[in-house]
């Protein structure tokens, strides 16, 4: 169960906006998370909360293929991205880290900034605590959520050799 304090986002947020081209140099997770967002949002980096959940629209984590996106949304303490749809690779790349994302476009369009939203990673279900609204995403597939569990691809490989 994951639960937290909603920063929301519009459509086609691309990769450039998560984490501007500026910081990449700096491979320090925490380094590049005092940084994101903060051309569409000043604010994120000195307000978000460990635990708080980030709400976008359509095309979430759209342009360059970079990883450093979901490193820095992941760094800067959020639990999990729910969007009305993401760009593959940041699908992709959101996995390959372990960081936990979501596609629900109906909650995408009713959650509020600020409100406080609950989850079930189990069942996909997502309450709007402030609302009182309910929403379902579908969850993880079964390998997907062993990958995200394990902390990303590498760390689930190693745990299948082991076996």
């Amino acid at each position: 169960m994951i639960s937290g304090k909603v920063w929301k986002y519009g459509d086609n947020v691309d990769t450039d906006v998560i984490i501007p081209a500026r910081y990449l140099n700096d491979p320090d997770p925490k380094a590049l998370a005092s940084h994101c967002m903060e051309d569409i949002d000043a604010s994120f980096a000195g307000s978000v909360r460990e635990g708080d959940i980030m709400v976008g629209g359509w095309n979430f984590g759209c342009g360059s293929s970079r990883e450093h996106a979901p490193i820095s949304i992941q760094a800067s303490g959020i639990s999990c991205v729910i969007a009305a749809s993401f760009a593959r690779i940041f699908y992709r790349n959101a996995i390959n880290i372990g960081f936990t994302i979501l596609e629900c476009p109906e909650a995408a369009e009713a959650i509020k900034a600020g409100d406080e939203v609950e989850i079930d990673l189990k069942t996909g279900v997502i309450e709007d605590k402030t609302s009182g609204q309910t929403f379902h995403a579908n969850p993880q597939p079964g390998f997907i959520g062993e990958m995200i569990k394990a902390g990303g691809l590498l760390n689930y490989l190693k745990a299948k050799e082991e076996d």
